[in-house]
């Protein structure tokens, strides 16, 4: 159990840190954009698109990295007035819930990933983007979320039994 949990923190870590790199090249891209467009009236034709495509990665990539750090939104003020153990089995029937939710998900991307490829869809755009390159970042970041959900539920059923703090 240890070593799953290890290792999702240690992919969300690579993740997050992978949705950092993304931001700063998405901020880059949108940086030219705003250059070439007041020095030349040109522009990039790329950089809404790619900052859409930017942005999804960002979330998903995060998720994990977010969850990891506990930085995600939680209603404590009810936890709060609850007593500890009770408090700890909503949250690990929530954590399940959501991971149940989130496999879910990776499964239903994973057909999307699937059917781009074998249809060869392409974004509507200049680019024509093949539109499983984007869509594989959102999978890779889904399942990464997923797994540190697993672990998050491991963890935190384990403070059920052992009546440590709420993870």
């Amino acid at each position: 159990m240890k070593k799953l949990i290890r290792l999702a923190d240690n992919l969300s870590q690579f993740a997050g840190k992978i949705s950092a790199v993304i931001l700063g090249l998405m901020t880059l891209l949108i940086l030219v954009e705003i250059f070439i467009w007041n020095l030349f009236e040109k522009t990039t034709l790329i950089a809404d698109e790619y900052s859409a495509y930017g942005l999804a990665a960002i979330i998903f990539l995060g998720a994990g990295y977010c969850l990891k750090e506990k930085a995600h939104i939680r209603i404590t003020l009810v936890l709060g007035f609850l007593p500890p153990k009770a408090a700890r089995i909503i949250t690990f029937m929530a954590t399940l819930i959501t991971t149940a939710f989130m496999g879910y998900l990776w499964w239903y991307l994973f057909k999307m990933v699937q059917s781009a490829i074998c249809y060869g869809s392409t974004s509507g755009t200049l680019t024509h983007t093949p539109l499983w390159i984007p869509q594989t970042v959102m999978l890779m970041g889904a399942g990464v979320f997923f797994v540190q959900l697993v672990a998050t539920s491991m963890k935190t059923f384990q403070a059920i039994s052992t009546h440590e703090e709420v993870v």
